[in-house]
């Protein structure tokens, strides 16, 4: 709690009312008039003060202002979105081949989001997968735990059930390639420093075969 001192006004007033008296009941025409008119103000200032000291006021002390919420990620927003929902659609659907494949895709995605997210320069590398794969994905997994839900069996049901279901294969492989095409740089450049470090070792010496070579010499 913060102590605040308010000073009354009352000092003020008084020391202003002895001008005021003066200029109507005394002369003010020389200047030792004004002298003695103004150490009666600065009297009736003193007086005024001990009479009216002020009051103390207490005020509560001020919050620091909240922090503004941090704006929300909308790739980590996507990322929990389609990872939760794949979850809830392994839960839901009882074939166990579908359901395994789920739970594979579902970590391949995973993995996807947390290299991006540590690489925002990757992120052009999986708009397609984005925007269309993931989706369209889920939207075929949806449709598929819709009917089979159903309760009944019928052609149309059965038909696109298979079809789903068949191309589930396919999807598995375009999300680990997806995976797989995240790393093309790192290992293009794991390649590049392999090759030049053999040129390195080759000029130095240091090679496999010398040092066999060095070896055989030495048991001989």
């Amino acid at each position: 709690m913060a102590k605040v001192l308010k000073r009354s006004p009352a000092p003020c007033y008084f020391a202003a009312a002895v001008w005021a008296a003066w200029a109507v009941f005394a002369p003010l025409y020389a200047w030792w008039h004004f002298l003695l008119a103004a150490a009666l103000s600065a009297g009736a200032f003193v007086l005024g003060r001990k009479r009216f000291p002020g009051r103390v006021l207490i005020l509560p002390d001020e919050e620091p202002p909240a922090a503004e919420p941090e704006p929300a990620d909308p790739l980590l927003q996507e990322r929990d979105r389609a990872l939760s929902e794949l979850r809830r659609l392994d839960e839901n659907i009882e074939d166990a081949k579908l359901s395994a494949q789920i739970v594979h895709m579902e970590e391949v995605a995973g993995k996807i989001f947390e290299l991006v997210a540590e690489d925002r320069a990757k992120l052009p590398q999986i708009r397609r997968f984005l925007n269309y794969y993931l989706p369209t994905t889920l939207k075929l997994l949806n449709a598929y735990d819709r009917m089979g839900g159903a309760g009944v069996e019928g052609s149309n049901i059965d038909g696109t059930m298979g079809r789903i279901d068949a191309m589930m294969d396919r999807v598995v492989q375009a999300f680990d390639r997806q995976l797989d095409a995240l790393f093309a740089n790192e290992a293009l450049d794991i390649t590049t420093d392999i090759t030049v470090l053999e040129q390195m070792l080759a000029q130095e010496g240091l090679s496999g075969p010398q040092l066999g070579q060095t070896e055989e010499k030495g048991g001989t």
